[in-house]
C-alpha cells in the first residue's frame, strides 16, 4: 500500500498548490505537416521555457493569468499569442518556414539557450539541413560521418562508420531508429551508413549524462527520427550520385489526418564496376546494397495519434567463378518495424506505447560443385515499451517508462553438404534471453539558478533455454554436458542504475553542469578486426559472460555570446569500464563447433579519461564549430599483453574537427571540414627469429606501435538555379500561344503548381582535397635469406582514398 498512497499525496501536493493551468499541444511545420521535435515554447511574464519531445507535444504549467506565448525553431518565423489562462488550454500551432534573410532565420533558433539552460549535458541534437551542408564521402550524405565531427567522438579511419564514444567500443552505442535499435548501421564494409538522409528528421547524440529512459549500452545514444511525411501535398525528393541513387515519395492519405513516407536507395557500384572487372583478375566478382525505409501515421483525433514505421535494408556480395565451379555469396543487413500510439489523457500526462522488430543477419554461403558450406550468424528482437510523459507543474517534468525484449542470438553458425550427404557440425547454436527494464526520472527546477535531473533504472536480464553447457577438464577436452530445458533459467543478471545530473546558472548566458551515470550492458559485440565488420558476432551475458558496467562522471561549463551566435562548452569526464570482452589470442569464430561461444573470450577492464572543446556559430550566413578532444583510453585483461595495462588501439590523444558552412546567397552554399587525429595504434614485430626452420615475429607490446597522424580536408559547392521564375515564364508564354491557335490550356495551367514547387541543386564534393595518404594498415615485407644475413624487412602503409571528386544531382517537386 505504501507506494498508491506514496503517488496519490504525490499528487494530491501537485494540485494543492496555487491555482495552476496547464497550456499544452502540439507543435508542427504547417507546410508539411510535419511535428518539430524540440522547439522551444516560452512564458515572457515568467520566463518559464519548455520543449517539445520526440513526438512534438508540449505543456507548461502556470498561475492563473495573462501571458505571452511564444513558440519558436530553427529556420520558422516565432509564433506569438495572447494567453488568458483561466483554465486548461489546448493551443496546436502550425510554423512557418522563415523567408527573410539568412541572419533572422538563425536566430530563432530553439529559444537561443537551451544548452545553457538544460540539465542535458554532453548532448548535441542535428537538423537534417544542417548535415546536408557539410561535404560528404561521395556525395552521400552520412549521419555517422557527421556525429564522428564533434568533440569526445572518434572514427576508425577512412572505410568505416563505427564510432567510439569517450573510450567505448562501437557496440556500446546505442543506435535508435524511430526507437528500433540497429545492429549494424554500416554498408560497404563501413563507407556508408545505412541511413538515407531524405527519410529523416532529426538526430541527437548523448554521450554522458544519459537521462534514465535509455540503457543497454555503456557509452552512448544515437537517437534518429524519421519523418512523418508530408500530410498537406505530395512531394518527391531524390538524387542521382557517382556511386548510388535515391528516391523519396511522401504525402497526404487524408488531409491533416493520415500520411505516408517510402524512401529508397541502391547502389549501382555492381553495373559500374562489372566492365573494368571483367577484363581483370575480379571477373565474376559483384556489390550492391539498398536501403527502404516506409512509415505511415494517423491523428486519430487531437488525443490519439498511431505510426507506424519500417526499414529494410541488405548488402550482398558475390563471386562466381565458371573456371572453377566455385560461387560465393555474403548477405547481410538490418529490418525494423515500429508501431507506436501516442495518447494524451489531460494537459499533464501524455504516454507513448511501442512495439518493436529488430533483425540482423549475416550469412555466407559457398559452394563448388556438389559442395555447399555456410556460416550464419545474427539476432532477432522483440520488444515492447510503455513510457509517460507527466507534467505536474512548471518546475517538473517526470517521466516513468518499463520496457521489455525478447533476444535470439545465433552465434557462429557453420553446416555442410555434400551432394545429399550432410556433414555433423553439431546443431545451429541459438541462445535466448529476457531483457527488462524500468525506469522513472524528474527535471525538477528547484530555483532559477538550480535544476536538477534524478533519474533509477533497474534492468534484468535472463538466458533461458534450451541450452547446452559443454564442461571441460583442465586439457579443454569436454567431459560431460549440462542441458538446459526450454524456458529454464541458465544465468541471470540485474542491477541499478543511477543518473543524476545538476545545472547551476552563473547569469542567463553561462552555467555550470555535472553528471552521473551508471550503464549496465547486457549484449556484446566479439570482434576480433580492429574496424567493425559484418561478421562480428552478437552475444547475451551467459555463465561465463558477464554484464559490461560502467560509471561516468562529467563536469561542464557552458557559455553563449552574441546574443547566442556563438555556443561554446569545456566538458571534463572520467569514465570506468567493467567486464570488458575481447577474443582470446588465437580464437577464432569458427571454433565455436561443438564448443560454447563464450568459451573463446577474455574479460578486462578500461578505463578513459579526457577533456573537450565546443566552440559553435549558429547564426548568420557563416555557421559551424570547431571541436577539440584531449583524451586517453585505457584497457587491461588478464589473458593479454601479460596482463599489463594497454592503451586502446581507438585511443586518440589529441582529435580536432573544424566545421564550417557558407550561405553566400539562395542560389550558393560552401562547405568545408578539416580533421585531425593523432594516429590509431597497433601491435607489430620487434623483430625476427628462427624456430624450427621457419622465420618467426617476435611481436612486441600490445597497441605499442603508434601510426601516422590522420588529416584531411573535404570542400564542397552547392548550386540552386533559380528554375521557377524561368519555368514560370515559358508557361505563361506557351499559354499565350496556345490561346492565340486557339488550342486547349488546361494542360499547361496544370503545370503552375509543379513550377512552382520544383526545385533542383548541384553539388560538387572532393574528399581529401590535398591528396592526403592517410594510414589504413601496415603491412611487413621481406626479402633475402635469415641464415645468411641478407634478410631485409620493411614495412608499408596501405592508404584507401586519394583525392576523389563526386558530383550529385537533387532534386523536389
Amino acid at each position: 500500500m505504501r507506494i498508491p498512497c506514496l503517488i496519490f499525496f504525490l499528487a494530491l501536493f501537485f494540485n494543492l498548490q496555487s491555482q495552476n493551468f496547464s497550456i499544452s499541444g502540439s507543435v508542427k511545420d504547417g507546410k508539411n505537416g510535419e511535428t518539430v521535435i524540440g522547439a522551444t515554447i516560452y512564458l515572457k511574464e515568467i520566463n518559464k521555457t519548455a520543449s517539445t519531445n520526440q513526438y512534438g507535444f508540449y505543456s507548461i504549467t502556470a498561475p492563473k493569468g495573462k501571458y505571452t506565448l511564444s513558440i519558436s525553431y530553427l529556420g520558422y518565423k516565432t509564433v506569438s499569442q495572447e494567453i488568458d489562462l483561466q483554465n486548461n488550454i489546448t493551443t496546436n500551432v502550425s510554423f512557418s518556414p522563415a523567408e527573410t534573410n539568412l541572419d533572422e532565420i538563425e536566430i530563432s533558433a530553439k529559444g537561443g539557450n537551451e544548452n545553457v539552460k538544460t540539465t542535458q549535458m554532453s548532448a548535441v541534437t542535428l537538423d537534417m539541413t544542417e548535415i546536408k551542408k557539410i561535404p560528404a564521402f561521395m556525395g552521400e550524405v552520412d549521419i555517422l560521418k557527421t556525429i564522428q565531427l564533434l568533440p569526445g567522438v572518434k572514427n576508425a579511419g577512412d572505410g568505416n562508420t563505427g564510432f567510439y564514444v569517450r573510450g567505448g567500443g562501437p557496440d556500446q552505442n546505442l543506435i535508435l531508429l524511430d526507437e528500433a535499435p540497429i545492429y549494424n548501421a554500416s554498408h560497404l564494409m563501413g563507407f556508408f551508413s545505412v541511413f538515407n538522409g531524405d527519410a529523416i528528421k532529426n538526430v541527437t547524440l548523448i554521450k554522458g549524462g544519459m537521462p534514465a529512459q535509455y540503457g543497454g549500452r555503456l557509452s552512448s545514444v544515437l537517437d534518429i527520427s524519421m519523418k512523418d511525411g508530408n500530410n498537406q501535398n505530395f512531394q518527391v525528393d531524390g538524387g542521382i550520385g557517382v556511386i548510388a541513387s535515391r528516391i523519396t515519395i511522401q504525402g497526404p492519405i487524408v488531409k491533416n489526418k493520415s500520411s505516408f513516407l517510402i524512401s529508397a536507395r541502391r547502389t549501382y557500384i555492381d553495373v559500374l564496376a562489372k566492365p573494368f572487372l571483367d577484363k581483370s583478375d575480379f571477373k565474376g566478382t559483384s556489390y550492391f546494397f539498398y536501403d527502404l525505409n516506409a512509415k505511415f501515421n494517423y491523428i486519430i483525433n487531437d488525443k490519439n495519434r498511431i505510426y507506424l514505421s519500417g526499414y529494410f535494408g541488405r548488402d550482398k556480395f558475390q563471386f562466381k567463378s565458371e573456371e572453377d565451379h566455385f560461387k560465393t555469396e555474403i548477405p547481410w543487413g538490418n529490418a525494423s518495424a515500429c508501431l507506436r500510439w501516442n495518447h494524451v489523457f489531460n494537459p499533464k500526462l501524455f504516454s507513448n506505447t511501442s512495439l518493436i522488430f529488430t533483425n540482423y543477419d549475416f550469412s555466407f554461403i559457398a559452394t563448388q560443385e556438389d559442395f555447399e558450406a555456410t556460416i550464419k550468424s545474427g539476432i532477432t528482437d522483440y520488444s515492447a515499451k510503455y513510457d509517460l510523459n507527466y507534467f505536474p507543474n512548471s518546475r517538473h517534468n517526470i517521466k516513468v517508462g518499463v520496457n521489455y525484449i525478447f533476444h535470439t542470438f545465433v552465434p557462429t553458425s557453420i553446416s555442410a553438404k555434400q551432394g545429399t550427404t550432410t556433414f555433423d557440425l553439431g546443431k545451429a547454436v541459438k541462445l535466448y534471453a529476457h531483457d527488462a527494464a524500468i525506469y522513472i526520472s524528474d527535471d525538477w527546477e528547484i530555483t532559477q539558478k538550480i535544476k536538477i535531473n534524478a533519474g533509477l533504472r533497474f534492468g534484468n536480464f535472463t538466458q533461458i533455454g534450451p541450452f547446452n553447457r559443454y564442461n571441460k577438464n583442465f586439457q579443454g577436452k569436454i567431459t560431460d554436458t549440462t542441458r538446459y530445458k526450454a524456458n529454464s533459467v541458465v544465468a541471470n543478471y540485474n542491477g541499478l542504475e543511477p543518473r543524476f545530473s545538476i545545472r547551476y546558472s552563473l547569469n542567463p548566458t553561462s552555467s555550470l553542469k555535472a553528471a552521473f551515470t551508471r550503464n549496465f550492458q547486457y549484449i556484446h559485440l566479439a570482434t576480433i578486426s580492429s574496424v567493425s565488420l559484418p561478421t562480428d558476432v552478437w552475444m547475451p551475458c551467459t555463465e561465463v559472460i558477464h554484464p559490461q558496467i560502467s560509471n561516468q562522471y562529467a563536469l561542464g561549463f557552458f557559455k553563449n555570446f552574441h546574443d547566442n551566435m556563438f555556443e561554446t562548452s569545456i566538458e571534463a569526464y572520467y569514465k570506468t569500464m567493467s567486464n570488458q570482452i575481447e577474443y582470446k589470442e588465437g580464437s577464432q569464430p569458427s571454433d565455436n563447433v561443438y564448443d560454447n561461444p563464450d568459451n573463446a573470450f577474455t574479460f578486462g577492464k578500461g578505463w578513459a579519461y579526457g577533456a573537450e572543446f565546443f566552440i559553435k556559430k549558429r547564426t548568420g550566413k557563416f555557421t559551424g564549430w570547431i571541436g577539440y578532444t584531449l583524451s586517453w583510453t585505457w584497457r587491461q585483461f588478464a589473458e593479454i599483453n601479460y596482463g599489463q595495462k594497454f592503451l586502446a588501439k581507438y585511443d586518440r590523444r589529441h582529435d580536432m574537427s573544424l566545421v564550417l558552412t557558407y550561405d553566400a546567397s539562395k542560389q550558393w552554399n560552401f562547405g568545408m571540414v578539416w580533421v585531425y587525429g593523432t594516429g590509431n595504434r597497433g601491435t607489430l614485430p620487434n623483430g625476427f627469429f628462427l624456430y624450427e626452420g621457419s622465420l618467426s615475429s617476435d611481436y612486441g607490446l600490445r597497441n605499442s606501435y603508434k601510426f601516422a597522424p590522420y588529416h584531411r580536408m573535404d570542400l564542397n559547392v552547392t548550386f540552386t538555379p533559380n528554375r521557377t521564375a524561368k519555368l514560370e515564364k515559358r508557361r505563361v508564354a506557351m499559354t499565350k500561344e496556345y490561346e492565340q491557335q486557339g488550342k486547349d490550356v488546361n494542360s499547361i495551367q496544370l503545370q503552375k503548381k509543379w513550377c512552382k514547387n520544383f526545385s533542383n541543386s548541384f553539388t560538387l564534393s572532393v574528399f581529401n582535397v590535398y591528396n592526403r595518404y592517410n594510414p589504413y594498415f601496415i603491412y611487413l615485407t621481406r626479402k633475402g635469406d635469415f641464415t645468411d644475413g641478407s634478410l631485409q624487412v620493411g614495412a608499408k602503409q596501405v592508404s584507401l582514398f586519394p583525392i576523389l571528386p563526386s558530383f550529385t544531382w537533387n532534386f523536389k517537386f
